[in-house]
């Protein structure tokens, strides 16, 4: 008789995505290896990768990843889900190759610049921009114009957009270097890092990535942080794996020896950024959101804000904001206001972060109107 499933309950799924994600304690690591342990992180907006390292890591420095970035052993590329993620080089090369039918079909399917572009020659046009990005790097609309002229039958930028999702280009400095400006210049993998992608990572070893920095997890949660259908992968990986229930009965699997702390265990406040994936790595989210609402933390053009964590849950929001020359940071409690002790340690951890973001400045940490 097969035995019955621990069943695992909402904190107990809480404190084991802590654990893997660096948050219950700042960790002594370099910002490579956390990098890694997190398979990447979101990065839409260049600088968002430093508040979730320094919310992860002890004594984390802006410089060190500006210097991964300058020197090419850290990039941003569109992966999972499409988006935009921060990987370590290395591990560039053996991700984006899982990715590159998804991005086709998001390009194709899910964008209004690939509608009209089904009956285009994609294969001459994804050349011809290969051979364009590669020579230096350059924008989106730069790329528009030269294609153009090569394909005046179609439009510019639907082509550019078509060479974005479906040819592998990363993205350059001076964008995503901390405390630098320029314009959004991305170029191909072989023209900054010496090579195309590949060899693409084994399946089954990508999903206990995923479980190792995420798990216990479904093969829907899975689906749902990187945009492929895993469910085959976790069927084959079974036999090597611990399968748990939640509380509504769904199967999770998990990596037998990784870390699952007992729910009971105290949870620091932290501070994360927009877009962590932390909070978009899971089909059920309630092992870290308030269950059937995301509150104020996404806004309705669906910009996210950074997140409050207290006792491992999402209990608020944070926006950075300039209040007469002084560096503020605004607290936006969700449901109810936060007791005092708990508001104090946010407080305290608000003043850390603004430390990081505006060293020298005037700081000060405003609990604005409850979020309900």
């Amino acid at each position: 008789m097969a035995q019955r499933a621990q069943v695992l309950d909402r904190r107990s799924l809480n404190r084991a995505l802590l654990a893997r994600q660096l948050l219950l304690e700042r960790r002594i690591a370099s910002a490579v290896a956390a990098i890694e342990r997190l398979v990447g992180m979101q990065a839409q907006a260049p600088n968002l990768p430093y508040v979730g390292l320094w919310a992860r890591l002890r004594g984390f420095r802006h410089e060190e990843l500006s210097r991964l970035i300058e020197t090419r052993k850290a990039v941003r590329l569109s992966l999972m889900r499409n988006t935009i993620h921060l990987v370590t080089a290395r591990d560039a090369f053996g991700i984006k190759p899982l990715f590159m039918r998804l991005g086709e079909r998001g390009y194709l399917r899910g964008s209004p610049w690939g509608r009209d572009m089904r009956d285009a020659d994609l294969a001459s046009i994804g050349r011809a921009g290969r051979e364009i990005m590669g020579e230096k790097p350059r924008t989106v609309a730069d790329l528009a114009k030269h294609l153009a002229r090569r394909f005046p039958s179609h439009d510019g930028v639907a082509m550019a957009y078509g060479v974005r999702y479906m040819v592998p280009l990363v993205f350059t400095p001076p964008r995503g270097v901390w405390g630098a400006r320029g314009l959004v210049t991305l170029t191909t993998f072989e023209a900054w890092l010496g090579r195309p992608p590949g060899p693409a990572f084994d399946e089954e070893d990508f999903v206990a990535r995923y479980l190792g920095a995420f798990g216990p997890a479904s093969p829907a949660d899975m689906r749902a942080w990187s945009g492929l259908a895993v469910k085959p992968v976790f069927e084959r990986l079974r036999p090597r794996l611990r399968v748990f229930r939640d509380e509504e009965g769904r199967e999770l699997f998990d990596l037998p020896k990784a870390p699952r702390p007992p729910g009971e265990i105290e949870a620091p406040v932290r501070l994360l950024p927009d877009y962590d994936n932390i909070l978009l790595a899971h089909a059920d989210r309630t092992r870290i959101l308030a269950p059937g609402r995301h509150l104020g933390l996404f806004s309705s053009n669906g910009i996210m804000k950074g997140s409050v964590l207290v006792d491992g849950f999402v209990r608020g929001a944070w926006i950075p904001a300039r209040n007469d020359g002084t560096a503020t940071l605004v607290i936006t409690p969700f449901e109810k206001p936060l007791p005092k002790i708990e508001a104090r340690w946010v407080e305290e951890e608000g003043l850390r972060l603004l430390d990081f973001l505006a060293p020298g400045e005037r700081h000060e940490v405003r609990f604005g109107a409850v979020k309900s």
